[in-house]
């Protein structure tokens, strides 16, 4: 037997039209393997949302974007309504956020996901924003109301880094934990390496495509700080906002300086940390000198890593290779199924 679930996706980028991408490629496969039929009624972009209560066709609706469409073009438009408004009155099993990151006021994600988790429908998140600027508030609704909540895909994509902390570290005191999580800041640094300066080295990341017009969040640190603001709330016991954490970017880092560690034998990473001392975590992102033996000095250019010391599992290392937004999709629809299944 499978459940028909309705959905609605709240950014159209390249995170949302993946996620369209995987229900074309495994529609059959998680009707079969796992129950479920996915029926996207409810789409929006930064244009506006439209609903479908039949649903949208997931590769039309994926090609429309990729051809320069917009939401407010479609049939079903709501002329004038926020995402949050929409939602407040549709009938619908779960809500998917992945609108961009917006630190002022983490709109309109923030309160399309408080719409959900107050009427105790289930929501998974690509975006930051929410988490960052509001996690145990939402977290605390999501407990009263008794919704899901998935986050994995805003930390390291579809390395389950929230998984890992909140399922396999039961009771365990993390003394250290260290990352790379900006896969575009990696990049830079590792073609800096090879002599570019740092000019150069995030023209060519943008000319990838792998860096934004704006790389702001990414080179200043400020990407990593969020989602070390995310780590830390979620199982590191402790409540903490973005200001609690000292934050460094890569833009002082010089082709001189990564070359001249690099003939000692070292590299220089943008690592978040968190060290437990006897006042509790200190948390910092910053650039780092590293040996190039160690785990993370060997995370290169598109990898994203991170290492975790505990008391009771010892020290555990994790890396991936993420080049595209395939997996970040793929990490939302693992956190929708896991909750989907588990409420059965």
């Amino acid at each position: 037997m499978s459940k028909q679930v309705a959905v609605a996706l709240i950014g159209l980028g390249n995170v949302g039209r993946n996620f369209l991408r995987i229900l074309e490629m495994k529609a059959a496969r998680l009707r079969t393997e796992y129950g479920v039929v996915f029926q996207v009624v409810c789409i929006a972009d930064s244009s506006g949302v439209a609903v479908k209560l039949d649903g949208f066709d997931p590769a039309t609706t994926r090609q429309f974007k990729a051809a320069g469409g917009r939401v407010a073009q479609l049939p079903g438009y709501c002329p004038g309504k926020t995402p949050a408004e929409v939602l407040a009155d549709l009938t619908y099993d779960l809500l998917l956020e992945a609108s961009p990151v917006n630190l002022q006021n983490g709109e309109p994600g923030l309160s399309a996901v408080r719409s959900a988790l107050q009427r105790g429908i289930p929501a998974v998140l690509a975006n930051k924003g929410p988490l960052v600027l509001a996690i145990q508030e939402l977290r605390e609704l999501a407990h009263k109301t008794g919704a899901g909540l998935g986050y994995s895909a805003t930390v390291c994509g579809a390395l389950p880094v929230i998984n890992i902390g909140q399922r396999d570290l039961v009771a365990a005191e993390i003394s250290l934990l260290r990352g790379i999580f900006n896969s575009t800041s990696n990049f830079i640094l590792a073609e800096m390496a090879t002599g570019r300066s740092f000019a150069e080295a995030l023209a060519e990341a943008q000319r990838r495509g792998i860096a934004e017009t704006d790389p702001t969040l990414d080179i200043e640190g400020l990407d990593t700080a969020n989602k070390l603001v995310i780590i830390a709330n979620s199982f590191l016991g402790i409540q903490v906002a973005l200001a609690d954490v000292q934050i460094e970017g890569i833009t002082a880092v010089t082709t001189a300086e990564l070359q001249r560690e690099l003939a000692q034998g070292n590299t220089i990473k943008l690592l978040a940390t968190a060290q437990l001392g006897p006042a509790g975590y200190k948390l910092n992102v910053a650039p780092a000198v590293i040996a190039r033996s160690e785990f993370l000095g060997q995370c290169d250019g598109w990898e994203m890593g991170i290492e975790i010391h505990s008391d009771l599992y010892g020290k555990m290392y994790y890396k991936l290779w993420e080049r595209e937004p395939l997996p970040t999709a793929a990490a939302m629809l693992r956190d929708a199924v896991n909750i989907l299944t588990t409420a059965r």
